[in-house]
């Protein structure tokens, strides 16, 4: 008998017609059997947001290459990967690959990610997921560097195991494929967005605010996401969706109260 070729379920923040997700779609499909459900629009900054009281849509979408299911959701990226395991997909994904983002998803980007968190989607129900994303914002940003690093892994990822929840979290410097230097596992940098609000009117004289501001790299360490980007490293850094503060369980355990 014949093993199964891996599910893999593909999406995005950018939308399904961004040129990420098309170079993704390409990359991966060598790999297994691939399904696509992603956002009809871009998603950018969602974070880990679902659709609570607004009607879903899933439909196939005309983007569609002959061998490939793609459906685009009007929903997020979270609502992407829930509706694909819920209603779209027969069985469960043996991976889920969601990028190939426009713009960097390092350090404390991860948390408004709607990138990763869709993969860390993916975590929450035991699917093995990573999350790629390229340091360049632009639309006509070229991806083909990214291709052996990809594969790479794509390849690793469902060849291992890794433990359950745990998510990988892969960015790449925007360098030639030449330029690169190759694959650093990190940690995630300590960094913070000052942020300021710029103040506007419209045309009818309202005022409205438009966010801007400065990323501001803390940490100087020589093991981190941002280092290993600005040496020209492609950054892997394992996340998991477990935010309990596990060292600091036994510093407040005086707050413990039995009645």
């Amino acid at each position: 008998m014949s093993k199964e070729k891996p599910l893999i379920l593909v999406t995005n923040d950018d939308g399904i017609t961004a040129p990420g997700i098309r170079h993704l779609i390409k990359v991966v499909k060598d790999f297994g059997e691939v399904v696509v459900v992603a956002p009809d629009s871009p998603q950018s900054g969602m974070g880990h947001a679902i659709t609570v009281s607004n009607n879903l849509y899933c439909d196939k979408s005309s983007t569609s290459d002959s061998d490939i299911l793609e459906y685009s959701c009007s929903g997020t990226p979270v609502d992407c990967v829930k509706i694909a395991t819920q209603a779209v997909l027969k069985r469960k994904p043996d991976l889920c690959v969601s990028g190939i983002n426009h713009g960097s998803n390092s350090s404390i980007n991860v948390i408004y990610s709607g990138t990763m968190s869709a993969a860390v989607e993916a975590g929450t129900v035991g699917i093995p997921a990573v999350g790629f994303s390229l340091c360049d914002y632009a639309m006509d940003a070229d991806f083909e560097p990214t291709t052996r690093y990809v594969k790479k892994v794509v390849s690793y990822m469902i060849e291992n195991k890794l433990n359950t929840g745990t998510v990988l979290n892969v960015n790449f410097p925007k360098l030639s494929a030449d330029d690169i230097k190759g694959i650093k596992v990190c940690r995630q940098a300590k960094a913070r967005w000052e942020e300021n609000y710029d103040k506007r009117q419209n045309p009818q004289g309202r005022d409205y605010y438009w966010l801007t501001g400065e990323f501001i790299n803390e940490d100087g360490g020589e093991d981190t996401d941002e280092w290993a980007l600005s040496q020209g490293y492609v950054s892997v850094v394992p996340i998991q969706f477990d935010l309990t503060a596990h060292a600091q369980l036994n510093q407040i355990k005086d707050l413990n109260i039995e009645h």
